[in-house]
Protein backbone atom coordinates (compact mmCIF):
# COMPACT_ATOMS: atom_id res chain seq x y z
CA UNK A 1 0.00 0.00 0.00
CA UNK A 2 1.31 3.51 -1.08
CA UNK A 3 2.46 5.88 2.34
CA UNK A 4 0.77 8.65 2.88
CA UNK A 5 1.06 11.44 0.17
CA UNK A 6 2.84 9.29 -1.73
CA UNK A 7 1.47 8.89 -5.99
CA UNK A 8 1.57 6.06 -7.90
CA UNK A 9 4.46 6.57 -10.58
CA UNK A 10 2.81 4.45 -13.16
CA UNK A 11 0.10 6.62 -13.06
CA UNK A 12 1.04 10.26 -14.38
CA UNK A 13 -2.12 12.40 -15.14
CA UNK A 14 -2.88 12.64 -19.07
CA UNK A 15 -3.64 16.39 -20.55
CA UNK A 16 -6.95 15.47 -19.95
CA UNK A 17 -6.81 15.70 -15.82
CA UNK A 18 -7.21 12.20 -15.30
CA UNK A 19 -4.61 9.54 -14.38
CA UNK A 20 -5.04 6.00 -14.49
CA UNK A 21 -5.55 6.17 -10.41
CA UNK A 22 -8.13 8.73 -10.84
CA UNK A 23 -10.34 6.34 -13.23
CA UNK A 24 -9.81 3.71 -10.60
CA UNK A 25 -11.04 6.19 -7.71
CA UNK A 26 -13.90 6.96 -10.22
CA UNK A 27 -14.72 3.36 -10.87
CA UNK A 28 -14.78 2.47 -7.03
CA UNK A 29 -17.14 5.19 -6.19
CA UNK A 30 -19.37 3.94 -8.92
CA UNK A 31 -19.79 0.85 -7.28
CA UNK A 32 -19.54 2.04 -3.85
CA UNK A 33 -20.61 6.22 -3.55
CA UNK A 34 -20.36 6.62 0.16
CA UNK A 35 -17.32 4.00 0.42
CA UNK A 36 -15.21 5.33 3.07
CA UNK A 37 -11.83 6.67 2.41
CA UNK A 38 -10.30 3.49 4.17
CA UNK A 39 -12.71 0.98 2.17
CA UNK A 40 -11.66 3.04 -1.11
CA UNK A 41 -8.14 2.98 -0.07
CA UNK A 42 -7.97 -1.00 0.32
CA UNK A 43 -9.39 -1.74 -2.82
CA UNK A 44 -7.11 0.80 -4.41
CA UNK A 45 -4.35 -0.62 -2.80
CA UNK A 46 -3.49 2.89 -1.65
CA UNK A 47 -3.81 4.86 1.92
CA UNK A 48 -6.93 6.54 2.77
CA UNK A 49 -5.25 9.98 2.63
CA UNK A 50 -4.03 9.48 -0.88
CA UNK A 51 -7.94 8.44 -1.88
CA UNK A 52 -9.56 11.41 0.11
CA UNK A 53 -7.20 13.88 -1.46
CA UNK A 54 -7.31 12.73 -4.98
CA UNK A 55 -10.97 12.62 -4.88
CA UNK A 56 -11.02 16.27 -3.76
CA UNK A 57 -8.59 17.50 -6.63
CA UNK A 58 -11.43 15.83 -8.86
CA UNK A 59 -14.19 17.37 -7.47
CA UNK A 60 -13.14 20.57 -6.86
CA UNK A 61 -11.95 20.79 -10.46
CA UNK A 62 -15.78 19.79 -12.08
CA UNK A 63 -13.77 15.79 -13.31
CA UNK A 64 -15.69 13.52 -11.20
CA UNK A 65 -18.76 13.93 -8.85
CA UNK A 66 -21.01 11.97 -6.70
CA UNK A 67 -25.24 13.06 -7.06
CA UNK A 68 -27.83 11.73 -5.93
CA UNK A 69 -31.81 11.94 -7.26
CA UNK A 70 -35.02 9.93 -6.63
CA UNK A 71 -35.31 6.19 -8.30
CA UNK A 72 -37.34 7.21 -12.01
CA UNK A 73 -39.37 4.49 -10.84
CA UNK A 74 -41.18 6.64 -8.55
CA UNK A 75 -41.97 9.54 -11.84
CA UNK A 76 -43.07 9.79 -15.32
CA UNK A 77 -40.13 9.93 -17.37
CA UNK A 78 -39.76 10.96 -20.60
CA UNK A 79 -37.17 11.87 -23.51
CA UNK A 80 -38.38 14.96 -25.78
CA UNK A 81 -36.53 15.95 -29.41
CA UNK A 82 -36.53 19.25 -29.56
CA UNK A 83 -36.52 21.23 -32.95
CA UNK A 84 -35.04 25.11 -32.51
CA UNK A 85 -34.91 27.78 -35.10
CA UNK A 86 -30.66 27.93 -35.62
CA UNK A 87 -30.45 31.90 -34.17
CA UNK A 88 -32.54 30.90 -31.07
CA UNK A 89 -30.68 27.45 -30.24
CA UNK A 90 -28.29 28.86 -27.87
CA UNK A 91 -31.19 30.67 -25.60
CA UNK A 92 -33.37 27.88 -25.83
CA UNK A 93 -30.71 25.42 -24.73
CA UNK A 94 -29.96 27.51 -21.97
CA UNK A 95 -33.36 27.95 -20.45
CA UNK A 96 -34.06 24.31 -20.75
CA UNK A 97 -31.18 23.62 -18.38
CA UNK A 98 -32.41 26.00 -15.98
CA UNK A 99 -35.82 24.59 -15.46
CA UNK A 100 -35.34 21.91 -12.29
CA UNK A 101 -37.59 19.07 -14.14
CA UNK A 102 -35.55 19.07 -17.20
CA UNK A 103 -32.96 16.23 -15.83
CA UNK A 104 -30.80 16.14 -18.78
CA UNK A 105 -30.00 18.13 -21.82
CA UNK A 106 -28.27 17.00 -24.93
CA UNK A 107 -27.85 19.17 -27.80
CA UNK A 108 -26.91 16.63 -30.67
CA UNK A 109 -26.32 16.22 -34.60
CA UNK A 110 -29.39 14.48 -36.14
CA UNK A 111 -32.91 15.31 -37.03
CA UNK A 112 -33.47 17.20 -34.16
CA UNK A 113 -31.77 19.67 -32.26
CA UNK A 114 -32.22 18.80 -28.36
CA UNK A 115 -32.54 15.68 -26.73
CA UNK A 116 -33.95 16.01 -22.93
CA UNK A 117 -35.00 13.72 -20.52
CA UNK A 118 -37.50 15.25 -18.21
CA UNK A 119 -40.22 14.18 -15.10
CA UNK A 120 -43.01 15.10 -13.82
CA UNK A 121 -45.53 13.71 -11.09
CA UNK A 122 -48.18 12.16 -13.36
CA UNK A 123 -49.15 12.24 -17.18
CA UNK A 124 -51.02 15.28 -17.17
CA UNK A 125 -48.38 17.34 -15.78
CA UNK A 126 -45.82 15.63 -17.86
CA UNK A 127 -48.21 17.01 -20.97
CA UNK A 128 -48.62 20.85 -19.77
CA UNK A 129 -44.84 20.94 -19.08
CA UNK A 130 -44.06 19.90 -22.75
CA UNK A 131 -46.55 22.00 -24.36
CA UNK A 132 -46.83 24.67 -22.26
CA UNK A 133 -43.20 25.29 -21.45
CA UNK A 134 -41.04 23.97 -23.08
CA UNK A 135 -43.40 24.34 -26.25
CA UNK A 136 -44.37 27.79 -25.36
CA UNK A 137 -40.55 29.10 -25.48
CA UNK A 138 -39.46 31.29 -27.86
CA UNK A 139 -37.30 29.52 -30.78
CA UNK A 140 -39.32 26.06 -30.04
CA UNK A 141 -40.58 25.05 -33.69
CA UNK A 142 -41.81 21.55 -32.46
CA UNK A 143 -41.57 18.73 -29.77
CA UNK A 144 -41.82 14.93 -30.03
CA UNK A 145 -42.23 13.37 -26.45
CA UNK A 146 -41.53 9.49 -26.15
CA UNK A 147 -42.54 8.04 -22.71
CA UNK A 148 -39.75 6.24 -21.01
CA UNK A 149 -41.57 2.44 -20.29
CA UNK A 150 -38.99 0.14 -18.56
CA UNK A 151 -35.79 0.70 -17.74
CA UNK A 152 -32.86 -1.66 -18.30
CA UNK A 153 -29.68 0.21 -17.10
CA UNK A 154 -29.12 3.88 -16.57
CA UNK A 155 -26.05 6.15 -16.30
CA UNK A 156 -25.23 5.22 -12.70
CA UNK A 157 -25.04 1.76 -13.83
CA UNK A 158 -22.14 2.04 -16.19
CA UNK A 159 -18.35 1.86 -15.11
CA UNK A 160 -14.87 2.90 -16.21
CA UNK A 161 -14.25 -0.73 -15.94
CA UNK A 162 -10.54 0.81 -14.28
CA UNK A 163 -10.35 -1.81 -11.38
CA UNK A 164 -10.08 -5.76 -11.09
CA UNK A 165 -13.20 -7.64 -10.14
CA UNK A 166 -11.13 -8.78 -7.30
CA UNK A 167 -10.44 -4.91 -6.31
CA UNK A 168 -14.67 -4.30 -6.58
CA UNK A 169 -15.30 -7.02 -4.41
CA UNK A 170 -13.54 -5.62 -1.48
CA UNK A 171 -15.81 -2.28 -1.59
CA UNK A 172 -19.19 -2.46 0.03
CA UNK A 173 -22.33 -3.57 -2.54
CA UNK A 174 -24.47 -0.56 -2.81
CA UNK A 175 -26.17 -0.82 -5.90
CA UNK A 176 -29.06 -3.59 -7.08
CA UNK A 177 -30.20 -4.74 -10.29
CA UNK A 178 -31.46 -1.56 -12.10
CA UNK A 179 -34.64 -3.40 -14.00
CA UNK A 180 -37.90 -1.57 -13.04
CA UNK A 181 -40.89 0.47 -14.92
CA UNK A 182 -41.34 4.80 -14.75
CA UNK A 183 -44.13 5.11 -13.19
CA UNK A 184 -47.77 6.92 -14.40
CA UNK A 185 -48.60 7.96 -10.91
CA UNK A 186 -48.15 10.78 -8.48
CA UNK A 187 -45.29 10.41 -6.19
CA UNK A 188 -45.45 9.68 -3.03
CA UNK A 189 -45.51 12.57 -0.77
CA UNK A 190 -42.05 13.53 0.15
CA UNK A 191 -41.25 15.72 4.15
CA UNK A 192 -39.66 18.16 3.52
CA UNK A 193 -36.77 17.04 5.27
CA UNK A 194 -36.97 14.25 2.75
CA UNK A 195 -36.60 16.95 0.01
CA UNK A 196 -33.65 18.46 1.57
CA UNK A 197 -31.49 15.88 1.85
CA UNK A 198 -32.66 14.66 -1.63
CA UNK A 199 -31.08 18.71 -2.81
CA UNK A 200 -28.21 18.21 -0.55
CA UNK A 201 -26.66 15.21 -1.44
CA UNK A 202 -27.53 16.18 -5.40
CA UNK A 203 -24.97 18.58 -4.83
CA UNK A 204 -23.11 16.39 -3.13
CA UNK A 205 -23.22 12.77 -2.46
CA UNK A 206 -20.43 11.87 -0.43
CA UNK A 207 -21.91 14.91 2.48
CA UNK A 208 -20.82 13.33 5.78
CA UNK A 209 -24.01 12.30 8.02
CA UNK A 210 -23.02 15.63 10.18
CA UNK A 211 -22.94 17.90 7.62
CA UNK A 212 -26.23 16.42 6.04
CA UNK A 213 -28.22 16.75 9.44
CA UNK A 214 -26.86 20.37 9.53
CA UNK A 215 -27.82 21.69 6.18
CA UNK A 216 -31.46 19.88 6.88
CA UNK A 217 -31.84 20.54 10.44
CA UNK A 218 -31.74 17.50 11.70
CA UNK A 219 -29.41 15.43 14.16
CA UNK A 220 -26.81 13.42 12.69
CA UNK A 221 -27.72 10.61 13.87
CA UNK A 222 -31.88 11.29 12.12
CA UNK A 223 -29.87 12.28 9.11
CA UNK A 224 -28.34 8.92 8.91
CA UNK A 225 -31.36 7.00 9.48
CA UNK A 226 -33.31 8.75 6.83
CA UNK A 227 -30.69 8.24 4.38
CA UNK A 228 -30.16 4.52 4.52
CA UNK A 229 -34.09 4.23 4.83
CA UNK A 230 -34.06 6.20 1.41
CA UNK A 231 -31.22 3.98 -0.13
CA UNK A 232 -33.07 1.35 1.35
CA UNK A 233 -36.25 1.51 -0.41
CA UNK A 234 -35.03 2.49 -3.57
CA UNK A 235 -36.37 5.93 -2.87
CA UNK A 236 -32.97 7.81 -4.17
CA UNK A 237 -29.96 6.64 -5.90
CA UNK A 238 -26.32 7.63 -5.50
CA UNK A 239 -23.96 7.91 -8.84
CA UNK A 240 -20.46 8.93 -9.60
CA UNK A 241 -20.45 11.18 -12.38
CA UNK A 242 -17.57 12.36 -14.40
CA UNK A 243 -16.29 14.86 -17.16
CA UNK A 244 -16.49 11.74 -19.97
CA UNK A 245 -14.65 13.73 -23.00
CA UNK A 246 -11.60 14.48 -20.54
CA UNK A 247 -11.62 10.87 -19.92
CA UNK A 248 -11.45 9.83 -22.82
CA UNK A 249 -15.31 9.08 -23.69
CA UNK A 250 -15.35 11.65 -26.76
CA UNK A 251 -18.38 10.09 -28.72
CA UNK A 252 -22.01 9.76 -26.84
CA UNK A 253 -24.10 8.46 -29.55
CA UNK A 254 -27.87 7.96 -28.92
CA UNK A 255 -29.99 4.94 -30.67
CA UNK A 256 -33.32 4.58 -31.68
CA UNK A 257 -34.41 1.06 -32.28
CA UNK A 258 -36.74 -1.55 -32.52
CA UNK A 259 -37.19 -4.78 -31.57
CA UNK A 260 -40.23 -7.19 -31.33
CA UNK A 261 -42.20 -7.42 -28.33
CA UNK A 262 -41.40 -10.95 -27.91
CA UNK A 263 -37.50 -10.57 -27.60
CA UNK A 264 -37.67 -7.08 -26.00
CA UNK A 265 -37.11 -8.10 -22.28
CA UNK A 266 -34.14 -9.99 -23.22
CA UNK A 267 -32.46 -7.35 -25.91
CA UNK A 268 -32.91 -4.48 -23.05
CA UNK A 269 -31.29 -6.38 -20.37
CA UNK A 270 -28.50 -8.13 -22.49
CA UNK A 271 -28.03 -4.72 -23.78
CA UNK A 272 -27.48 -3.16 -20.48
CA UNK A 273 -24.78 -5.41 -19.74
CA UNK A 274 -22.06 -4.18 -22.92
CA UNK A 275 -20.18 -1.89 -21.67
CA UNK A 276 -20.49 0.54 -24.07
CA UNK A 277 -24.14 1.00 -23.44
CA UNK A 278 -24.70 3.86 -20.94
CA UNK A 279 -28.15 3.38 -21.09
CA UNK A 280 -31.16 1.14 -22.12
CA UNK A 281 -34.53 1.88 -21.54
CA UNK A 282 -38.17 0.89 -23.72
CA UNK A 283 -40.08 4.08 -24.85
CA UNK A 284 -43.04 4.89 -26.31
CA UNK A 285 -43.54 5.01 -30.25
CA UNK A 286 -43.06 2.90 -32.92
CA UNK A 287 -38.88 2.66 -32.36
CA UNK A 288 -39.36 1.01 -28.84
CA UNK A 289 -35.83 1.06 -27.39
CA UNK A 290 -33.89 3.56 -26.56
CA UNK A 291 -29.96 3.03 -26.15
CA UNK A 292 -27.01 5.46 -25.29
CA UNK A 293 -23.54 4.52 -25.92
CA UNK A 294 -20.23 6.47 -24.30
CA UNK A 295 -17.37 5.45 -27.32
CA UNK A 296 -13.67 6.90 -27.56
CA UNK A 297 -14.03 8.44 -30.48
CA UNK A 298 -16.15 8.66 -34.18
CA UNK A 299 -14.27 5.61 -35.11
CA UNK A 300 -15.93 3.55 -32.89
CA UNK A 301 -19.05 4.00 -34.02
CA UNK A 302 -18.51 1.21 -36.98
CA UNK A 303 -17.21 -1.86 -34.71
CA UNK A 304 -20.06 -0.89 -31.88
CA UNK A 305 -22.91 -1.57 -34.60
CA UNK A 306 -21.10 -4.40 -35.72
CA UNK A 307 -20.80 -5.45 -32.73
CA UNK A 308 -24.51 -4.64 -32.24
CA UNK A 309 -25.54 -6.73 -35.74
CA UNK A 310 -23.61 -9.85 -34.23
CA UNK A 311 -24.93 -9.90 -30.83
CA UNK A 312 -28.75 -8.68 -31.25
CA UNK A 313 -30.12 -10.36 -34.24
CA UNK A 314 -33.39 -8.53 -33.51
CA UNK A 315 -32.24 -5.31 -33.26
CA UNK A 316 -32.98 -2.88 -35.90
CA UNK A 317 -31.75 0.06 -35.75
CA UNK A 318 -33.65 3.41 -37.30
CA UNK A 319 -31.74 6.35 -36.31
CA UNK A 320 -28.63 7.11 -34.96
CA UNK A 321 -27.88 10.92 -33.26
CA UNK A 322 -24.33 11.99 -32.62
CA UNK A 323 -24.07 14.45 -29.18
CA UNK A 324 -22.52 17.67 -30.00
CA UNK A 325 -21.80 18.50 -26.15
CA UNK A 326 -24.52 18.00 -22.83
CA UNK A 327 -24.95 21.02 -21.30
CA UNK A 328 -27.11 19.33 -18.07
CA UNK A 329 -26.94 15.45 -16.62
CA UNK A 330 -29.28 14.88 -13.97
CA UNK A 331 -29.45 17.97 -12.84
CA UNK A 332 -25.55 19.10 -12.92
CA UNK A 333 -24.60 22.54 -15.30
CA UNK A 334 -21.79 20.46 -17.58
CA UNK A 335 -19.01 23.02 -19.20
CA UNK A 336 -18.46 22.23 -22.89
CA UNK A 337 -15.40 19.93 -21.74
CA UNK A 338 -18.01 18.01 -19.53
CA UNK A 339 -16.44 19.82 -16.07
CA UNK A 340 -19.16 20.06 -13.68
CA UNK A 341 -20.10 23.83 -13.10
CA UNK A 342 -22.98 23.87 -11.11
CA UNK A 343 -25.54 21.83 -9.54
CA UNK A 344 -29.33 22.89 -10.37
CA UNK A 345 -31.34 20.60 -7.75
CA UNK A 346 -34.11 18.62 -9.46
CA UNK A 347 -38.07 19.30 -8.98
CA UNK A 348 -41.87 18.15 -10.32
CA UNK A 349 -43.02 21.30 -12.68
CA UNK A 350 -45.84 23.34 -11.01
CA UNK A 351 -48.89 21.41 -12.03
CA UNK A 352 -51.03 24.94 -12.25
CA UNK A 353 -48.46 26.07 -15.72
CA UNK A 354 -49.49 26.43 -18.83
Amino acid sequence: MQESGDEPASTPESDTGFSELDLALVDALQSAPRATWTQLGRALDIDATTASRRWDRLRSQGLAWVTAYERPHTATVAFVEVRCTPQRFDAVSRALAQLPWVISVEEVAGDFDLLLAVTAADLHSLGRAVHGTIGGLRGVRSTHTRLGLTVFSEGGDWRTHAIPSGSRALLPESRGATRFTYSTHTQTRRTPHDHALRAALGNDGRMSYKDLGAVIGVSEYTARRRLLRMLRDREITLRCDLAHPLAGYRTSVLYRAAVPHQYLEHTGAALARTDQVRLSISVSGPYNLFVMAWLHDLNGISPFEALLAERFPHLQVHDRTIALHTPKRMGWLLAPDGRALRYVPLALPDRTQH
